[in-house]
């Protein structure tokens, strides 16, 4: 076993994109469109929130926050922005509101452990705070160490830092660590919000009102019939987003998939997000990719999921 990094630093978010969705009808076009609200996002919070098929499957996550008035920004994987924004601008019809690709205008920082802590200063989860041109938005914390995005122009000083160069895998590690998935391009349409614990960490306000999606998912919730979650696991190998999991104890076919993974910090493995059927966990052992691959040792979550049976240890 190697020596564990310093879980603290700043590391470019090259694999996230920004999309910018500006004009009078910004706010209430979002509404319309993602699981959380907009219209109540103040200057000095920020949303987690989905987009969904009219199936109530995910699209795509966002990080959402407001910069002006009648400004938004959605940070996202950047493999499925330009699918995505081309999907939203749909549905813009006749609002003034203009979505474009800002990711060449927006440079996106992940900052961790003091790092973060010395930009917060007390800030709040989901909570942001301006640095100059920058903005600071405070995310759930990642194995007990502090996690924030730097979002700045890309043209400017704002974007520079001298903080200690932090791994990006060790920054996607805390984000595993964090319990929050991102969809990425390998598992677009494969989720229902509450499938990837969703409605368990602020990510689906059920008041809202209507957004694609929104009778199913809202079905899911109101039935009480989940029947699958996403759970945290450590593995000898390192797991890939949309790889299969399977059950020994049930190995005709998949009873999951990896929603988020990334190498374990100084040691040998990964750890991965794993929206798996509730009924697996008492199935054998869970072994990713096939039924003699790799087993899954499952760790705890940072939040607690839904007292349900299934879900007994």
């Amino acid at each position: 076993m190697n020596s564990r990094p310093e879980l603290t630093g700043a590391c470019r978010l090259d694999d996230w994109g920004v999309i910018r969705a500006r004009g009078a009808d910004a706010a209430t076009f979002l509404q319309g469109q993602l699981t959380n609200d907009v219209l109540g996002l103040d200057d000095a919070a920020a949303r987690l929130a989905g987009f969904c098929s009219a199936k109530g499957r995910l699209q795509a996550s966002f990080v959402v926050w407001r910069t002006q008035a009648e400004e938004f920004l959605l940070a996202c994987s950047a493999d499925l922005l330009a699918p995505t924004l081309k999907r939203m601008s749909m549905f813009v019809l006749r609002a003034r509101c203009q979505l474009v690709d800002a990711s060449a205008e927006v440079t996106l920082r992940g900052l961790a452990g003091a790092t973060a802590s010395e930009h917060l200063r007390d800030v709040a989860v989901w909570h942001r705070r301006d640095a100059g041109e920058a903005q600071v938005i405070r995310l759930p914390d990642g194995a007990g160490h502090p996690r924030a995005i730097l979002a700045a122009p890309s043209s400017g000083d704002a974007t520079s830092t001298a903080a200690p160069r932090l791994d990006v895998d060790v920054w996607r590690w805390l984000a595993v660590q964090s319990g929050i998935v991102t969809i990425e391009a390998a598992t677009v349409d494969r989720f229902v919000p509450q499938m990837v614990n969703f409605e368990r960490i602020g990510g689906v306000d059920f008041k809202k009102g209507c957004y694609p999606g929104q009778e199913v998912v809202a079905r899911s919730q109101y039935r009480g019939t989940a029947k699958r979650r996403t759970f945290l696991f450590d593995c000898e190998a390192i797991p890939a987003a949309g790889q299969d999991v399977f059950a020994t104890g049930a190995p005709q076919e998949a009873m999951g998939t990896v929603a988020n993974a990334a190498p374990r910090p100084g040691e040998s493995g990964g750890s991965a997000l794993v929206e798996l059927r509730l009924a697996a966990l008492h199935q054998g052992e869970l072994r990713l990719g096939a039924v003699d691959g790799p087993r899954l040792d499952r760790r705890e979550l940072p939040y607690p999921l839904p007292a349900e049976p299934e879900l007994a240890a």
